[in-house]
């Protein structure tokens, strides 16, 4: 089957060229954002790999209303096109209510669809109906065959800018499972397929500053594994001080981390098109 290409930008995902989706997992203070748009500019273009930076506006399923759930969208999209603005980067954010659509839509590139709420049917046709590009993560819940309904979903709102996403499934308590069978399921969509790495290794039921609440020796193991399953694109969060984030502070990557990391996952994917070729 041949891989539709969707465009972001200048980035096309689905061609040969792995991409990156990175950036803090939510925003922060302005000075944090400019900071780590800067850092992945340098990095980026030094390993010549397209970028769309991410970061959400708001988290709604943090586990304790005590816990920071983002600035709101008001202030969210206009740091995020700040950094659009000085940058360069399409931008990627996540919605949770359909009111957040139309102002979302008219700041990011693409608009994500959270994996709690992937099956929400309203949801995800308000937001196919936007036109936008539309990054569906795997639920948790769902078998990675029966991520085709909420693609189906979206085709029949005249929409075909899909991406998806893997983050892993949900196994026993509290754990999340990566099975490379559901690359395989999901490249079967003929969409691009991205895996969300740094959100593989959260630990569910314990406190994302707890550094239990996160498993980051598995990230090279994970990575690697992902892109040789023949993913187009890698999904990193990262921060320049993971153990003070405000979010996922157990599982994002350190950005002074982030070049190594990803030399050998580039080199990979390389080899892996050629062996498709």
């Amino acid at each position: 089957m041949s891989k539709k290409i969707v465009n972001v930008g200048n980035i096309e995902c689905g061609a040969d060229q792995l991409f990156l989706i990175s950036g803090p997992c939510v925003i922060e203070d302005e000075s944090i954002m400019m900071k780590v748009a800067e850092e992945l500019k340098e990095i980026t273009e030094r390993l010549n790999i397209p970028l769309i930076y991410k970061s959400s506006f708001q988290k709604d399923n943090r586990s304790s209303v005590e816990y920071y759930s983002g600035p709101g969208i008001d202030e969210g999209l206009r740091i995020l096109e700040k950094v659009k603005n000085e940058f360069g980067f399409p931008l990627l954010t996540d919605i949770h209510y359909p009111d957040q659509i139309k102002p979302a839509s008219d700041v990011v590139d693409v608009i994500q669809i959270p994996a709690y709420l992937v099956m929400q049917t309203h949801l995800v046709v308000e937001a196919a109906k936007s036109g936008s590009v539309i990054n569906l993560k795997h639920g948790q819940f769902l078998a990675p065959e029966n991520m085709i309904k909420p693609v189906q979903k979206i085709e029949a709102s005249g929409n075909n800018k899909i991406i998806l996403t893997e983050r892993g499934y949900t196994f026993g308590y509290n754990d999340l499972v990566v099975d490379p069978r559901s690359f395989y399921h999901l490249n079967e969509t003929g969409y691009p397929v991205v895996f969300d790495v740094t959100h593989a290794i959260r630990k569910y039921g314990i406190p994302s500053a707890d550094p239990s609440g996160g498993a980051r020796q598995y990230l090279p193991v994970l990575g690697r594994a992902g892109v040789a399953s023949g993913v187009d694109g890698i999904f990193i969060e990262t921060h320049p001080c993971p153990s003070e984030a405000l979010c996922d502070a157990a599982s994002q990557l350190d950005i002074t981390q982030l070049e190594e990391f990803l030399k050998p996952l580039i080199e990979l994917h390389n080899i892996e098109v050629k062996y498709r070729k």
